[in-house]
């Protein structure tokens, strides 16, 4: 939808989607892909892909429509990011130029104009000391790239998994996991760095405050019936982006892996 201001200015309505899909072969059979396409997202983020792009069969994973853009690990049947674009892309980077998590693909970045979607997936510290070791290295590798894009002239809308809940808000058990992996004080802490030193805004939390909005629930228990969950997905956004957000929703008719998709509306120049 283009709707025309004054000056002869023009906004563009855009709606990009996030999703850790925890494995993409498991989600579109799931029913994720003919999902998708009802969405008429302008930009689909994936996170936690566990697939090779060589080993995939292109036809289940292509969207009518739409360019697909693929970062694997090189480790078979772990992490990996892509990215769907309805408009072709000016230019495609993979990576930001650390091995360690390159070779993980967790970074994958669309550039349209002055405008940069980028399909995130950040280290989970859950499954052991060795692994909270790999995602504090990463937050620190990390720091220099969100330097770069604050200072740069473009616009970015970092989407993905972050592993991190940022607020007791985002949480339902905040009190018993302050000493948990997703919640420690260091990893909310560079949250806070991220938002206040580099600028960088929660999107959903512009348009949305309620309490319980939950992105990721545990498969133990019965944590999703009794919406036991956390916030850890995000679209983290400019500044100059704060004014351009519009609408944002957590979809949760269907299931398609322990995450939901985040939705969001933007009006954009």
């Amino acid at each position: 939808m283009i709707a025309r201001h004054g000056c002869g200015a023009y906004h563009i309505a855009v709606r990009v989607l996030t999703l850790n899909v925890n494995g993409i072969r498991a989600a579109a059979g799931k029913g994720l892909y003919r999902w998708l396409l009802r969405q008429k997202a302008d930009v689909i983020c994936l996170q936690e892909t566990k697939a090779q792009l060589a080993a995939l069969d292109p036809a289940p994973f292509a969207l009518k429509g739409y360019d697909f853009h693929y970062y694997d690990a090189e480790k078979k049947g772990y992490s990996g990011v892509a990215l769907y674009t309805r408009r072709p892309a000016d230019r495609v980077i993979r990576g930001f130029g650390t091995a360690e998590f390159d070779r993980e693909g967790r970074f994958l970045e669309a550039q349209f104009g002055t405008l940069s979607v980028i399909s995130l997936y950040l280290p989970s510290g859950s499954s052991g000391e060795h692994r909270q070791a790999s995602k504090f290295r990463f937050l620190d590798a990390f720091r220099p790239e969100l330097v770069r894009m604050r200072d740069s002239d473009r616009q970015y809308i970092l989407c993905g998994d972050w592993n991190i809940a940022h607020k007791p808000i985002d949480l339902r058990n905040w009190r018993s996991n302050q000493k948990n992996s997703g919640f420690l004080p260091e990893e909310r802490a560079w949250l806070d760095e991220l938002i206040d030193d580099y600028g960088f805004v929660d999107a959903f939390r512009i348009v949305d405050q309620r309490p319980e909005q939950y992105t990721w629930w545990s498969n133990r228990g019965e944590a999703w019936s009794k919406n036991v969950g956390w916030r850890i997905d995000y679209q983290m956004v400019s500044p100059a982006l704060r004014e351009r957000v519009r609408r944002a929703s957590i979809y949760k008719r269907s299931r398609f892996s322990d995450h939901a998709p985040l939705i969001i509306d933007y009006e954009l120049d």
